[in-house]
C-alpha cells in the first residue's frame, strides 16, 4: 500500500513556481445555513475553480496574489469576493436564493457548465424542489419513482420493489441514507418509497463511473443525503393527502451553531375503512409509518457532528399480521486538519427486518421472522494537493449478522422449531484514487479499491456434489466452524478509470471503466422482489458477484446553458450471478445453495437525456436502448436469455410549467417495452385436466405487452399574507389519465365451460386512473 500511495503522489506532483496559499471553507444557504453540495468555487482570471464536497467544504490553492472568487451554485444567486491571498485563509460563504423563479435566471458558466466540465459521467442529480414538482400516485412525491424517470433506470411494473440500473438486479443497487445502506426502499409493497421527501436535501444516482470510494454493489449507488436543518429559524412544513399525512420540524439549537430535524408520515387507510369492515374483519391492520431524525453541531471551524436516524414499517394483516421496516443510525464527524486536508468518520447501524404470523393460539400458532443487520465504521479522507490534484483515500469494515428464519409452528398443542442457523460476515475495503487535471483539456479520475470478504462462524461449511446442470445437487458433507472462524474468504482489486475530454467550452467527450465486486445475494424466484425475500452473504458454495462496465459518452449545452444534453453507450459483464432450478425451495430450505445456480450475464445499451433548466418551462426527456442477459448452465438449453427486467425501449418524458405566481403545471409520460415472461408453449389434457408444459425448457421466451401512462397535476398556490408565516398550496393530480390497463403479469387457467380452452389473464396493478387532492402547507 506505501508503494502504491507513493506512486499516486508521483503522478500527482506538481512542482511550485512561486509561493502558493490556500483559501478553503463552506458554502451555505443563506435561508437556513445548509451546506451546498457541488457548489463551485471559481477564478475566473485563471480560468480554474473547484466544487464543494458532499459537505458543502471546499479548497483552492492559488500562487499570493489578489484574486476575485465566485462562488455560484444553480438556482442561487452568485457572489463574487475580492481575496488578498498571503496566507492561508478560511472563508465560508452563505448564497442567497435567486428570488424570482418566473424570469429568466442568469445562471453563470462555471455553474452551468459543471455537467460538461466534471470528470463525472453516468451521474444523475435530483434536488427535493424537482421531486416535489413531479406528478405522482395519490399526489405523494416520491423519491424512488422520480429516480425511475431518469436514463438508464427501470422497474418490471407498478407495485413493484426496486429497481434496476443498466441490466442489474434490484439488489445490485446500494441505497444510502446518509451513508447507511437501507435494504429495502419501499412501503406498502413497493407503491411509495421509504425517503420523507420533506427530509431529502439531494438524491444522486451514480451508474458508472463509480469511484473508488464507492463499493459492494454491482449496478449503482443511490446516494440520499438528509436536510441538516434550519440554523437560523424555526420552520415546519407538511401535507395532508389521500393515504397519509406528513409533519416536518426543523430549527437552531443555537443558532448559526447547532440544528435539528425531525419529519414523520403516517397512512391512514385502515382508520378510514374501519366504519365499512364488517365484524370478522375489525381487527386488520394494514398502514404503515416513518420517523427521520437528525441532530448536527458545528463545533468550530474545524469539527462538525451530526448523528441522524431513521425508523420506518408497514403492518398489514387481516386473520394474520405481516409487518417489515429499516431502521437506520449514522453518526458523522467532519474534522479539518488543515487547509487541505479533510476527514469525514461515519459509523452507522442499519437493520431490515420482517415477521409474518397467524392469528392462532397456543394449540394452533404459526409464526416467522427474518433479518440482516450490518454495523460499519468508514474513514475518508480528502487532500487538496494542489488546483489540479485531489487525493482521496480511506476505508470501510462492514459486519453482517444474517438471520434467514426463525420460525416456530404449533398444531394440536404440539411446538415445531423449523429456524434456520444465523449467518455473519465481514467485509472491508481500502481505496485511493485521484482527481487529476491534465492540461487545459484532460481531466482524469483514477484509483483503484481492494475489497475483502470473510464467512465467519459460528456456523456450517457445506459440500455438495456435481450433478447434471439445473438439477438439485445432493449435500455430501458438512464441517463446524467456531465463532468468528473464516469458513470461506475473498479478495478482489476493482480498478477505476474515467476521463473527460473538453472539446469546447460548451462540450466534451468522456469515457470511464470500473469493475464493482458483491458480496451479498438477494434470494428470489418471484417476478418482483417482495418484503420476504432472503439476503444472504457470500459462502463457500455461493461466490462474490463481479461486474465490469464500459462507458463512452457525448456531453454538451445548448441555448446559452438553457439545455443540457448527453448521449452515452455502456457495456458491461457480469459474473456469478445466482439464478435457481426450476421449483427451487427458498424458504426454510437447510440445503437452500443446492437449489442455487451461478452463471454469467452481459448488458449494453444507449441512454439520450435531454434538460431544459431555465425559464418558465422546465423538464427532461430520456430514452434508453437496451439488452440485459443472462447464461447459466442448466437453463435454456444454456444458451442466453433475456432477464425477467430486460426492456428493449424505455422512454421517459417530464415537464413542469409555472404558468404564474399562482399557478404551476406539471406532466409526466412513461413508455416501455413489455418484460420478458415464461410461458407454456403447449399443453397436455389428463383426465380432464390441463397440464402446461414448456417443451423446448426456454426461459423467458415472451413478452408481455408494453408499458405506458400519463399523469398529469396542478399546484394551486395562493397570494402570501405577508402579516402570516403560514404558506399552504393545493396539489390536483391524477395518475394514469387515459386508464391504461398496463399488465404486470399475464397467467393461465383452463375455461371452466370449455375444458379444451385455455384463457390468458392479464393481471393489472392498477387499471383505472386515480385522481388524488392534496394541500401541502409550511410555516
Amino acid at each position: 500500500m506505501r508503494n502504491l500511495l507513493f506512486l499516486f503522489l508521483l503522478l500527482s506532483f506538481s512542482a511550485y513556481s512561486q509561493e502558493k496559499y490556500t483559501i478553503s471553507g463552506y458554502v451555505k444557504s443563506a435561508t437556513g445555513g445548509e451546506e451546498l453540495i457541488g457548489a463551485t468555487v471559481s477564478v475566473p482570471d485563471l480560468a480554474t475553480g473547484v466544487s464543494t464536497n458532499v459537505y458543502g467544504y471546499y479548497a483552492l490553492t492559488l500562487p499570493a496574489g489578489t484574486y476575485k472568487i465566485r462562488y455560484s451554485y444553480l438556482g442561487y444567486t452568485d457572489v463574487i469576493k475580492e481575496v488578498n491571498l498571503k496566507e492561508d485563509i478560511q472563508l465560508s460563504i452563505e448564497l442567497n436564493e435567486t428570488v424570482n423563479e418566473l424570469e429568466t435566471v442568469e445562471i453563470t458558466s462555471e455553474g452551468a457548465n459543471k455537467n460538461v466540465e466534471s470528470v463525472e459521467m453516468s451521474v444523475n442529480k435530483i434536488d427535493s424542489k424537482t421531486i416535489k414538482k413531479i406528478p405522482a400516485l395519490l399526489g405523494e412525491a416520491d423519491v424512488v419513482k422520480s429516480v425511475l424517470l431518469l436514463p438508464g433506470v427501470s422497474t418490471v411494473g407498478e407495485g413493484s420493489t426496486g429497481f434496476n440500473v443498466r441490466g442489474g438486479g434490484i439488489d445490485q443497487n446500494l441505497v444510502l441514507l446518509d451513508e447507511a445502506p437501507v435494504y429495502n426502499s419501499s412501503h406498502l409493497f413497493g407503491f411509495f418509497s421509504v425517503f420523507n421527501p420533506d427530509a431529502v436535501k439531494n438524491v444522486s444516482l451514480v451508474k458508472g463511473g463509480i469511484a473508488p470510494q464507492y463499493g459492494g454493489r454491482l449496478s449503482s449507488i443511490l446516494d440520499i443525503r438528509m436536510k441538516e436543518g434550519n440554523k437560523k429559524e424555526f420552520h415546519g412544513s407538511g401535507g395532508v393527502g389521500v393515504i397519509f399525512s406528513r409533519l416536518s420540524l426543523e430549527g437552531p439549537i443555537k443558532k448559526d451553531k447547532a440544528s435539528f430535524l425531525i419529519a414523520g408520515r403516517r397512512s391512514y387507510a385502515d382508520v378510514m375503512a374501519k366504519p365499512f369492515l364488517s365484524s370478522d374483519l375489525s381487527g386488520s391492520k394494514f398502514y404503515f409509518y416513518d420517523l427521520t431524525a437528525k441532530v448536527n453541531w458545528s463545533m468550530n471551524e474545524k469539527n462538525r457532528f451530526y448523528l441522524s436516524g431513521y425508523f420506518g414499517r408497514d403492518i398489514f394483516g387481516a386473520g394474520f399480521l405481516f409487518n417489515w421496516g429499516n431502521a437506520t443510525t449514522t453518526a458523522r464527524w467532519n474534522h479539518i486538519f488543515n487547509d487541505r486536508l479533510f476527514m469525514n468518520l461515519t459509523g452507522y447501524y442499519s437493520d431490515y427486518d420482517y415477521s409474518f404470523g397467524v392469528d392462532g393460539d397456543s394449540e394452533d400458532d404459526f409464526e416467522w421472522s427474518s433479518s440482516v443487520v450490518s454495523y460499519s465504521l468508514k474513514p475518508d479522507f480528502s487532500y487538496y494537493l494542489n488546483n489540479k490534484n485531489t487525493l482521496k483515500f480511506g476505508g470501510q469494515s462492514i459486519y453482517y449478522d444474517f438471520k434467514p428464519a426463525e420460525a416456530k409452528f404449533a398444531s394440536d398443542g404440539r411446538t415445531n422449531d423449523i429456524s434456520q442457523p444465523e449467518k455473519f460476515a465481514i467485509e472491508n475495503g481500502l481505496y485511493i484514487q485521484n482527481e487529476q487535471k491534465v492540461g487545459a483539456r484532460i481531466k482524469l479520475l483514477y484509483g483503484l479499491r481492494w475489497s475483502h470478504f470473510s464467512y465467519l462462524g459460528e456456523g456450517e461449511k457445506q459440500v455438495y456434489n456435481d450433478t447434471v446442470p439445473g438439477i438439485r445437487k445432493t449435500l455430501v458433507s458438512s464441517e463446524k466452524y467456531d465463532q468468528y472462524e473464516s469458513i470461506a474468504s475473498y479478495n478482489n482489486f476493482e480498478p477505476r478509470l474515467s476521463i473527460n475530454y473538453s472539446l469546447t467550452e460548451v462540450s466534451s467527450l468522456k469515457a470511464s471503466y470500473n469493475r464493482m465486486s458483491q458480496y451479498l445475494h438477494l434470494i428470489s424466484n418471484t417476478v418482483a422482489s417482495t418484503p420476504v425475500d432472503l439476503w444472504l452473504p457470500t459462502t463457500n458454495n455461493l461466490k462474490p458477484q463481479i461486474a465490469d462496465q464500459i462507458a463512452v459518452g457525448y456531453f454538451r449545452n445548448f441555448s446559452n446553458n438553457a439545455f443540457e444534453a448527453s448521449a452515452e453507450v455502456f457495456v458491461k459483464d457480469f459474473q456469478n450471478q445466482v439464478d435457481y432450478i426450476d421449483n427451487a425451495d427458498i424458504f426454510f430450505n437447510d440445503e437452500l445453495e443446492g437449489d442455487l445456480l451461478s452463471g454469467d450475464g452481459r448488458a449494453y445499451g444507449l441512454e439520450l437525456f435531454i434538460k431544459k433548466n431555465k425559464g418558465a418551462l422546465t423538464g427532461w426527456v430520456s430514452y434508453t436502448l437496451s439488452r440485459s442477459e443472462r447464461k447459466v448452465n442448466g437453463i435454456n438449453k444454456d444458451d442466453w436469455y433475456p432477464t425477467r427486467f430486460d426492456r428493449l425501449h424505455n422512454l421517459s418524458v417530464v415537464s413542469a410549467y409555472q404558468l404564474n405566481d399562482k399557478w404551476g403545471f406539471s406532466a409526466n409520460f412513461v413508455y416501455s417495452t413489455g418484460t420478458p415472461a415464461t410461458f407454456p408453449t403447449n399443453r397436455y389434457e389428463i383426465q380432464g385436466i390441463v397440464v402446461p408444459h414448456n417443451y423446448d425448457q426456454s426461459r423467458n421466451n415472451y413478452r408481455i405487452p408494453a408499458y405506458h401512462r400519463l399523469d398529469i397535476s396542478a399546484t394551486l398556490t395562493p397570494r402570501k399574507n405577508k402579516d402570516r408565516r403560514w404558506q399552504g398550496e393545493w396539489v390536483f393530480s391524477v395518475y394514469n389519465v387515459y386508464s391504461r390497463r398496463n399488465p404486470y403479469s399475464i397467467f393461465f387457467e383452463q375455461d371452466e365451460n370449455d375444458p379444451n380452452m385455455t384463457n390468458a389473464i392479464r393481471y393489472s396493478v392498477i387499471g383505472s386512473f386515480v385522481p388524488a387532492v392534496s394541500y401541502n402547507f409550511n410555516f
